[in-house]
């Protein structure tokens, strides 16, 4: 695609970057065909393609951003499927995240956007918050249907029927175990720590049982990607820098990888090093944090290479539906690990016929774009549903968020079977009695 950017706009790293993506799209289309928006709603402007032309125009004229451009930009679920599918290798994301932070900055949105923006940015991110706001919604839950607004409604609805008590395993502290074979840290969350405790509990559980020493490091919290893909860098860029700092310190210590159990941070924080590369402070150390950040299948992969995973039990009857999580699939490049970790263990591992295309959670996105994310979610949920599975796996809260508000069949962490196939605990969601208060073990 050809460009004129001036000398000027170019000194802008955000806006040479934008160059070098724009220049290697060469409107093929290809992108269009995976496109889960354009799959729903047929606007090419609800494409890769369209998008990144109403980009171009915008970045490139420097223009106030209108309210057309606005809608078919927000409408991205930034799911990367069209970096998969695209044979030019234009790198979308680092498109769409500048465009976004030049909206956030140019575009003055309607009083009730900015109100819902702001109020996403500010609880999400935090647990405790996040908790308060969960027990708000589930009272108000059975009101939901009364709500003007389509956003609030899905707001009430998102509120789970059970908030689990606070995990002391999210606490700074080390697991220690003898003669370990590596030395990790476990990035805990932040929406993950309020919505399922069950998780990180497992992966502490799994990574201390296979060798690992398990750190979690004081002064980590949200990785940024909420209020990154909402355009607001300054306070995504404030999270993710605290995060660089806990973990250099690790590093400087003696540390094997990074371990991220939610793919939806995974993705963003192995693109720590391209978010301060020009931040003379921080480039150095947030380069070393995305070299070793893994998401958690890798991490297993690596322990359990010499010595493969040797189930506790029988599970061969118990058929497992997989959920490929864009940000693991499309964004991380993940695609076979935790099947064959699951297979390994001894599941029946199933994949639906969409396994490509996205369930609609994408992070805030079922809040902000509801009508859309729950044509996605009926989809995905049906394609998993033909396979008749007993459980559905997936490596990201956000999108086992959605799709179990969608089925009655069991949805779990994949990091919750395999510690289970190693002699852990069933996971409590798989219990007919899940709704009941469970017993959170210290693990020390």
């Amino acid at each position: 695609m050809q460009t004129h950017f001036t000398p000027d706009q170019l000194k802008n790293p955000g806006t040479a970057r934008a160059n070098e993506i724009l220049r290697a799209c060469v409107h093929c289309g290809f992108c269009t065909a995976t496109c889960p928006t354009y799959q729903v709603l047929g606007d090419e402007l609800d494409s890769p393609r369209g998008r990144i032309y109403l980009m171009k125009d915008m970045l490139e004229n420097e223009r106030t951003p209108d309210a057309k451009t606005v809608k078919h930009i927000d409408r991205c679920l930034s799911c990367l499927a069209c970096m998969t599918t695209c044979p030019s290798g234009v790198h979308y994301m680092h498109l769409v995240d500048h465009a976004r932070a030049y909206i956030e900055e140019h575009y003055k949105r309607p009083l009730s956007d900015r109100a819902l923006r702001w109020v996403l940015a500010r609880i999400l991110p935090y647990p405790m918050r996040f908790r308060i706001a969960l027990l708000g919604a589930k009272i108000g839950r059975p009101f939901a249907r009364l709500m003007p607004d389509a956003r609030l409604r899905a707001m009430l609805e998102m509120a789970p029927k059970h908030i689990p008590p606070v995990s002391r395993n999210d606490d700074p502290q080390t697991f220690a175990v003898p003669d370990a074979k590596m030395r990790v840290v476990l990035m805990t969350g932040c929406a993950q720590r309020a919505l399922n405790t069950d998780i990180n509990d497992a992966t502490i559980r799994l990574l201390t049982r296979l060798g690992a020493e398990v750190v979690i490091p004081e002064g980590q919290g949200c990785c940024g990607a909420l209020t990154h893909h909402m355009g607001k860098e300054t306070e995504s860029h404030a999270t993710a820098a605290k995060n660089v700092r806990a973990w250099a310190r690790e590093i400087d210590a003696g540390l094997d990888a990074i371990v991220i159990n939610t793919s939806g941070c995974g993705t963003t924080v192995k693109d720590y090093g391209h978010m301060f590369r020009n931040d003379p402070n921080l480039a150095k150390d947030a380069a070393r944090v995305s070299a070793i950040a893994k998401d958690v299948s890798e991490v297993l992969q690596d322990l359990t290479a010499a010595a493969p995973i040797a189930p506790a039990q029988d599970f061969q009857a118990i058929k497992v539906a997989y959920h490929a999580a864009c940000s693991l699939q499309h964004g991380q490049k993940i695609k076979s690990a935790p099947k064959e970790l699951l297979r390994t263990a001894g599941f029946t591992v199933l994949e639906p016929a969409d396994s490509h295309l996205c369930c609609g959670s994408a992070g805030t996105y079922n809040l902000m774009q509801p009508e859309i994310s729950k044509q996605l979610k009926a989809r995905k949920v049906q394609t998993l549903e033909a396979l008749t599975p007993d459980i559905i796996s997936a490596g990201n809260i956000g999108c086992m968020m959605q799709i179990g508000s969608g089925t009655d069949v069991p949805i779990v962490h994949t990091v919750e079977l395999l510690d289970w196939a190693t002699g852990g605990p069933k996971p409590p969601a798989l219990d007919a009695d899940a709704n009941a208060t469970p017993a959170v073990p210290i693990l020390r």
